[in-house]
């Protein structure tokens, strides 16, 4: 890319913000609100509906599952892959908890417990 068509603040290395532990990735391209964060309250309230909903899903499933017989409709492994699924995503409600916990304490400034 020739220097004509880069901004010059795009040759100097972006500073560390408040976007991760890590920083800044890539330059800021002008297109985003300096000031854009996630909706961490929207996603905490959302995780911590769907954990326990998930849950109860891979529970519900996977006993349903011990107790399929071997000519029941649904069969022993859609059930299995359905408990499975619904596992899954009750980690991934799970891992986005405990990340949008510790940016809220991060941000409030509040230690956090070891």
């Amino acid at each position: 890319m020739s220097d004509r068509r880069r901004p010059p603040e795009a040759a100097e290395p972006a500073p560390r913000a408040r976007s991760g532990a890590i920083g800044r990735r890539h330059p800021r391209t002008g297109t985003e609100p300096v000031t854009a964060q996630s909706p961490l309250r929207m996603r905490l309230l959302l995780s911590a509906v769907f954990l326990p909903l998930f849950v109860a899903g891979a529970a519900f499933f996977g006993v349903w599952a011990a107790d399929a017989g071997s000519g029941d409709s649904p069969g022993r492994g859609s059930l299995v892959a359905l408990a499975a699924v619904c596992a899954a995503f009750a980690l991934s409600a799970a891992a986005d908890l405990m990340v949008v916990t510790g940016r809220l304490r991060r941000e409030r400034g509040t230690p956090v417990p070891h």
